[in-house]
């Protein structure tokens, strides 16, 4: 019996990686902040969701932002 192979190389290349990464705008809608300053603050300040750099812009994880909020939540929940 034939394994079946992917008929897309970039299926194996992308392996599990999210189809869009999130922007700062993304996070200034989903969040409903008042700007995208805010999430450059946040990143400045170490306390926002973890980001990084592709060249000059800024993006995000959508499962590291999710994690991220789930903890906020959880924090918030226990105090």
């Amino acid at each position: 019996m034939a394994t079946e192979e992917p008929t897309d190389p970039r299926a194996t290349l992308r392996g599990g990686l999210p189809d869009r990464y999130l922007t700062p705008e993304d996070l200034v809608t989903m969040f409903s902040l008042p700007s995208v300053e805010t999430v450059y603050q946040w990143r400045r300040k170490r306390i926002g969701p973890p980001g990084f750099r592709v060249g000059r812009y800024l993006r995000f994880n959508p499962a590291a932002v999710k994690a991220w909020e789930a903890e906020r939540t959880a924090l918030s929940d226990a105090a």
